[in-house]
Parts: C-alpha cells; structure tokens; sequence
C-alpha cells in the first residue's frame, strides 16, 4: 500500500479529471527557447538541440562551440547542432529588443516561481529525491536536492509541479527523472538558485528556471527548457523542448 506521500492523487467529478497542483508559471517569451542565457551558451559537439537558442545581453560571441551560419538576414544563425535558429543581442533588428523581453520574462518567471508560499511539501527526503515518488503539487527545498536514483514524477496531463531549490540540483550519472501516468515536461518547473548539473548519461524532465549555470555533461539529456541568468553548458548533449 501506498505511504500518504504517495496516495493516489486523480480526482473525479462528474467524470472528469480534476487537475492538481500550484498555478503554472508563465514562461511569456521566455518559453519560445528551448535554451536562453545572459552569458553564453557553449557546446562540445556534437550536441543535439530540438527548439531555439539565444544569448542576450551578450553577443554571438557568447554561443561558442557551434559552428554557426549567419543568415542573409543577420537576424539569427544556424548550426548543425540546433534543429531550429540561434539568436544573439549583437544580431540585426528586431531580434536585439526580442531577446531584450524574453531575458526580462525570464526573471520575472523566476520571480513568480521562487515566490510561491504554503507548500505542499518542505524539504522532502531532506533534498536526496532519488527514488521518490512525486506527485502534483509546490515543493521547498532549503537545501541543495540530489537525484542519487531515479525519481518519478506522478501525475496527470493538466497537473502542475513547482520545485523551489535553494540551493543546487544535481542529478547522478546514468539517472533519471521519469514521466508517470501522463505528466508532461511541459508542467514541470525546477526553480534553482544554485547551479544545475546533469551528469554524464543522466536524464532531466521539465523546465529549468536557473540562477546561475545549467551543465550537460557528455551523454546528457533532458526534455526540458534551460532558462539560466547566467550561462549553460553543454558537453555532447540533447536537449529537446
């Protein structure tokens, strides 16, 4: 049997499936990069990249390791890389002030997502996640939280999480977060103060809301969306939005 932590979380009314969990964050604009960055996104090819890339204020100086092609344009770039475009502040109007409001909806998501109160559950397995089953809800960490195994993210298609760290997130070599009973990325959102690290073959599901670095290490993956106010990192990794 189930410990309450874990009690099933689907309720019925009426036939329907009622949805669990905090309000979502609105990403805005910021959700239209699968990787969006202050400081610089830099890659050690060959890393696989489904969705946009962009850096601001820094220039394309800032995207390194990439190879990029500057369109006729001089709006974006492309790369064997990114299956999508790069973008970067030093490129042709209008794509400068683009970035200028995505990079601001990026704080302003983070705002709302380190903001939210009364959570559902405080300092969970005293950060070390791995094993865990998690159900929809706002979870607070004070700590740094680790996935030393796997952990599964239990939930429905219009379910929510928000993962508040205060400090860092960490997830060992060859684990995995794992999607159950129809949670998407998509309503996942980790909002990390300190820096996160995917180590090498491990797996990351949901949105990362980062104060700081955001690295891959080689054989990485995640099904994510990496919004870092400083830089990300990525060594021989996917990374799909």
């Amino acid at each position: 049997m189930l410990s309450t932590q874990f009690t099933v979380y689907f309720l019925t009314v009426l036939g329907s499936v009622v949805a669990l969990g905090p309000a979502a964050v609105n990403l805005r604009t910021a959700g239209n990069y699968a990787i969006l960055a202050k400081t610089g996104v830099s890659t050690v090819p060959p890393s696989v990249i489904t969705g946009s890339v962009a850096v601001s204020p820094i220039s394309a100086n800032g995207l390194t390791g990439f190879s990029l092609t500057l369109d006729s344009t001089g709006q974006f770039s492309t790369s064997t890389q990114v299956v999508g475009k790069l973008f970067a502040a030093s490129y042709s109007t209008p794509t400068p002030s683009t970035l200028t409001v995505a990079i601001a909806d990026m704080g302003t998501a983070f705002t709302d997502a380190t903001g939210r109160v009364n959570p559902n559950f405080t300092n969970l397995g005293s950060g070390a996640i791995g094993s865990l089953i998690l159900t929809p809800g706002l979870y607070k960490w004070a700590s740094a939280v680790g996935v030393g195994s796997d952990v599964t993210i239990l939930g429905g298609a219009t379910d929510t999480w928000i993962f508040q760290v205060s400090g860092g997130l960490s997830v060992a070599a060859g684990k995995r977060v794992i999607l159950a009973g129809g949670a998407l990325a998509s309503n996942i959102v980790w909002v990390v103060s300190g820096a996160v690290s995917v180590a090498a073959g491990a797996h990351l599901e949901g949105v990362v809301l980062g104060k700081t670095s955001i690295t891959l290490i080689t054989g990485a993956t995640a099904n994510s969306r990496l919004l870092s106010q400083t830089a990300v990192a990525l060594q021989k990794a996917t990374v799909t939005n």
